[in-house]
């Protein structure tokens, strides 16, 4: 099953475009559910030398709904979130989906299995005086990382890029038109993206700042990465951006709890939304494939239609008898 589950990584990612982030996922959930079927009874057998747990092979033949369905509710007695089910269940149904086409298997035990129903929430969101203050707090620490924590924050909440987006942008991003950036977001879609002059500005301070030479070579020339670091990854973090984030926070006497790099990219659209942009237009701003997922923004719309009416249809100030 290992090695089934590797050639399924493999197709998400050469011919579907997954992202890291997609295939890292379906990786743990998968395995996760071959470790539970190779400690179920009746579902290992001697043939094809397979690496479960127990040293034999998973029986494909006995995998049917019924096993798949007490797998997914020992997740939920284990308190596991809808979400993270939801998304087990996804990966499941992609990698039977995917072992049929192959010839694997004869039937698709998951065909009719239905995943849990997830409400799609939104972080409560930022207003612009809290935005404002956070935006100010790198430019008061004296460290030599506040240019690029400034450039990263004035980037995300003017340009709505997802946290992976954001810093794993390559430095050749810069060598178009300095209004815009290409960016190539899930499933490799390429978007253009708009800059506005507080993100140029501040991008700008942390290219000059990235230009002094270093023992005789500038760092932004050693790498590829624009928001480079000393790690594996050859660029900051998703963890450590999100934890550089909640200490400036904390700083401009925010909870730390409440922002994050997705808070920043909701604060984008919603405010957006609630100064007159259209959905389809926001919908492209994020890199959303289906407009259906910009949905989830529709109360800002509504909110916003109601104080229009409340403020200027011409009986809404008229008192009721």
């Amino acid at each position: 099953m290992e090695d089934r589950i590797g050639h399924f990584l493999h197709f998400l990612s050469a011919e579907k475009g997954a992202s890291d982030n997609t295939i890292a996922a379906y990786r743990n959930d998968l395995t996760q559910f071959h470790h539970y079927l190779s400690g179920t009874a009746g579902l290992n057998g001697s043939n094809g030398g397979g690496n479960g747990s127990n040293g034999s092979s998973t029986d494909w033949r006995r995998i049917n709904k019924d096993v798949i369905i007490t797998y997914v509710q020992e997740l939920k007695q284990r308190r596991y979130a809808e979400a993270s089910v939801a998304r087990k269940v996804a990966a499941m149904k992609s990698f039977f989906q995917f072992l049929q086409a192959e010839g694997a298997i004869q039937g698709n035990p998951t065909e009719s299995l239905e995943a849990p129903r997830v409400g799609k929430t939104l972080p409560r969101p930022l207003t612009v005086q809290q935005i404002d203050e956070l935006l100010e707090q790198p430019s008061k620490r004296k460290t030599p990382e506040a240019q690029r924590d400034q450039a990263m924050l004035e980037l995300v909440y003017a340009t709505g890029l997802r946290v992976t987006e954001l810093v794993t942008l390559p430095r050749s991003v810069l060598t178009g038109d300095g209004r815009v950036l290409t960016v190539k977001g899930k499933g490799g879609r390429e978007r253009l993206v708009p800059l506005n002059q507080a993100a140029r500005a501040a991008l700008e301070r942390y290219l000059n700042v990235g230009r002094e030479e270093e023992d005789g070579v500038a760092p932004m020339v050693r790498t590829k990465w624009l928001f480079a670091s000393r790690g594996v990854e050859g660029h900051l973090t998703r963890q450590r951006l999100a934890q550089e984030l909640k200490e400036l926070a904390a700083e401009a006497g925010l909870d730390p709890a409440r922002v994050s790099p997705h808070v920043l990219r909701h604060a984008f659209a919603s405010h957006l939304l609630d100064r007159g942009a259209d959905l389809r237009s926001v919908q492209q701003l994020l890199g959303h494939a289906d407009i259906s997922t910009t949905q989830i923004y529709t109360h800002v719309l509504e909110e916003r239609l109601k104080k229009l009416v409340f403020e200027h249809h011409p009986l809404a100030a008229r008192k009721v008898k």
